[in-house]
């Protein structure tokens, strides 16, 4: 099967790196799923992708509502019939704040966002990916470096980042079965709307407070591109691309 008879779903695609990622997918020949908050924010997505952009399918949805991530995998299959790569992207944070003082409202939204969303939308690509013929599919999330290591301030995102690694190796293990491959991007520092505060300076874990380099964020959807294109018998488990120098490789 090749690019112009698969699909791809990618949530957060309003902007960011969902945008970018959902861009590349259609340039490489994709049918997208198109998915965010914001109907108006979609339609500029799919307009960057020029004439590919025809391929481009905007579904409104708040991931964090469960009966919204069952009905956008309905649409999806209504639409296409299949579904091929599931980029689990959305994602928020909470206000940066020691952590005595966040409130369980505010956790319990990054969690539900983070964390709860992408196993949802994990479980109903599976219900698709094991369903269709040729069976199987491919899964890819957004970890971040946060995964690995936490800023200040940051536990209710590094929590849920943390907990991603954990779906990707149990969504790996149990989608052997149904050729389900499941693969893990961690992104550190790509220029977006959500990395805009590095260029005036963040928190660091030695108390001070630094300016950090930023990548481009075509980087990560080409490597998106490159990890779903890749032939099911074939796996990117974990990839990690970030500015060269940002502060995450040794002490800072």
């Amino acid at each position: 099967m090749n690019a112009s008879q698969k699909v791809a779903l990618v949530t957060g695609a309003s902007s960011g790196i969902g945008r970018a990622s959902a861009v590349a997918l259609l340039k490489a020949g994709y049918s997208v799923v198109l998915v965010g908050r914001r109907t108006d924010a979609l339609a500029e997505s799919i307009a960057e992708a020029g004439s590919d952009g025809a391929r481009g399918l905007a579904v409104q949805a708040d991931v964090s509502n469960p009966k919204d991530i069952a009905a956008l995998f309905a649409k999806t299959r209504d639409a296409f019939g299949r579904l091929d790569v599931l980029f689990n992207n959305a994602g928020t944070g909470a206000p940066p704040v020691p952590m005595e003082e966040l409130t369980l409202e505010q956790w319990q939204t990054v969690v539900d966002t983070n964390l709860t969303a992408s196993f949802l939308c994990t479980q109903e690509a599976i219900r698709i990916m094991k369903g269709q013929t040729p069976m199987g599919g491919r899964i890819i999330n957004n970890g971040s470096i946060s995964a690995h290591a936490p800023r200040p301030f940051s536990v209710a995102y590094t929590s849920t980042k943390h907990a991603i690694t954990g779906l990707t190796k149990s969504t790996s293990l149990d989608g052997r079965q149904y050729n389900i491959a499941c693969s893990q991007i961690d992104i550190g520092n790509a220029v977006t709307p959500m990395t805009d505060r590095m260029t005036k300076g963040v928190p660091q874990a030695n108390g001070t407070t630094m300016v950090e380099p930023r990548m481009d964020v075509v980087h990560v959807a080409n490597a998106v591109v490159q990890i779903a294109e890749m032939p099911l018998d074939a796996n990117v488990q974990f990839m990690t691309i970030m500015a060269t120098k940002m502060p995450f490789v040794g002490r800072g």
